[in-house]
């Protein structure tokens, strides 16, 4: 999650790294961001950010996120939002949600190679 959060900082977005760090560390030690299908969600209401900021990767190998079927993820799906944006992180999840509760789509993220191919799945992805 670490690299993950590294990239949304270099967005410049994340006023403050160190407290985007620990905001979305408590966060995900009140509950498992792990979901089903090989997806987790590590995310976190903070001060740091003036606006919903996301990022989507991919791993080589699965992590074990505690997930609800008990598999390992290999799709996370981070997200920081300010508490006044909790409208668009709930679009944003949900979006993500109709496009990964296909397993083609899943596949076709899962091939990607690089990160124009990750946004070219989930763009096209069919719903």
């Amino acid at each position: 999650m670490r690299l993950m959060l590294d990239m949304l900082c270099r967005t410049g977005k994340v006023n403050d790294p160190e407290q985007a760090r620990l905001d979305l560390d408590n966060a995900v030690s009140r509950m498992s961001v792990g979901m089903e299908h090989g997806i987790a969600i590590p995310h976190a209401t903070t001060n740091t950010v003036d606006e919903f900021v996301a990022g989507v990767a991919v791993t080589r190998e699965p992590l074990d996120m505690d997930s609800f079927d008990g598999k390992p993820a290999r799709i996370f799906i981070m997200t920081l939002y300010p508490k006044h944006e909790s409208d668009s992180h709930i679009c944003f999840l949900g979006a993500m949600a109709r496009i990964l509760k296909r397993s083609a789509n899943r596949k076709t993220v899962l091939a990607a190679q690089t990160p124009q191919e990750l946004l070219q799945a989930l763009v096209e992805a069919r719903y």
